[in-house]
C-alpha cells in the first residue's frame, strides 16, 4: 500500500513540477484511481501528504484543489523561501566541492545559452533550466533537510515563477543574476552569495499582483 501511495504522490508532484497542474486546479480521486490502478485508500493517503505540505486543500467528496495563494500568502511564502535559498547559497559557498562547482557552472551556462538564443521566448524551457540552477545550489549546500524545505516551498509558487519568465527581459535578467550568484559561490563569498540569492528571489507587491492575475 505504501508503494501505491508513493506512486500516486510522485505523479501529482511531477504534474505540479511540470506545470500540468496549476494553482486552483481540482484534483479528483476517481481519475487518479483509474490511471494508476489503485483503490481509494492510496489516493486519500496521497492527499493527506499533500495537505500536510500545504500544497492542496481537501474538498468534501470531490478530491482536492491545488493551493492558490492570496497576495498576503504569496508575499509571506516568498519571504521565507528567499531566506531558505539565501541560506543554501551561503552554505554552498562555504562547502563547495568539485562536483558541485561543475554542476552549478553547467546550470549557469545552460541558462546563459538560452538567454542568448531566445531572450524573450520559450519561457517554459528556461523555467526548467532555472530550476536546475537552484537545485544545483541547494544540493551544494550539503543539507538534505534544507533541500527538502526549499522544494516544498518552491512547489507552492512554481506556476508563478514560470509565468514571470514570459515578461520581456526577464530571462536575460535571471541568467545574468545566476552568473553573479555562481561567481560568488565559486569564490567562496558566503555573505554576498546569500544576500544576492535572497534578493534574486524576491518580488515587489505590484509584480506579485500581476502574477496572481495572470493565473486567475
Amino acid at each position: 500500500m505504501a508503494g501505491q501511495t508513493d506512486q500516486v504522490l510522485n505523479a501529482v508532484l511531477f504534474s505540479i513540477d511540470r506545470g500540468t497542474l496549476n494553482p486552483g486546479d481540482i484534483i479528483e480521486e476517481a481519475p487518479l484511481m483509474e490511471t494508476y490502478g489503485v483503490s481509494r485508500t492510496p489516493v486519500r493517503e496521497c492527499f493527506i501528504h499533500l495537505e500536510a505540505a500545504g500544497l492542496i486543500r481537501r474538498l468534501p467528496r470531490k478530491g482536492a484543489v491545488l493551493f492558490k495563494p492570496t497576495l498576503e500568502e504569496f508575499l509571506a511564502i516568498v519571504e521565507v523561501h528567499s531566506r531558505l535559498e539565501g541560506q543554501a547559497a551561503g552554505l554552498a559557498a562555504r562547502r563547495l566541492g568539485v562536483a558541485d562547482a561543475a554542476a552549478i557552472e553547467a546550470a549557469v551556462q545552460a541558462c546563459e545559452e538560452h538567454a542568448a538564443e531566445k531572450p524573450n521566448a520559450d519561457a517554459d524551457t528556461y523555467y526548467h533550466l532555472n530550476i536546475r540552477f537552484h537545485q544545483a545550489v541547494a544540493e551544494a549546500a550539503g543539507n538534505p533537510f534544507l533541500l527538502e524545505m526549499i522544494k516544498a516551498n518552491a512547489r507552492k509558487l512554481m506556476a508563478y515563477y514560470r509565468v514571470a519568465y514570459r515578461y520581456p527581459g526577464a530571462i536575460s535578467h535571471s541568467a545574468s543574476e545566476h552568473r553573479r550568484i555562481a561567481t560568488l559561490i565559486l569564490n567562496h563569498d558566503t555573505e554576498e552569495a546569500s544576500r544576492l540569492m535572497e534578493r534574486h528571489l524576491c518580488f515587489d507587491q505590484v509584480t506579485v499582483m500581476d502574477l496572481l492575475a495572470a493565473l486567475d
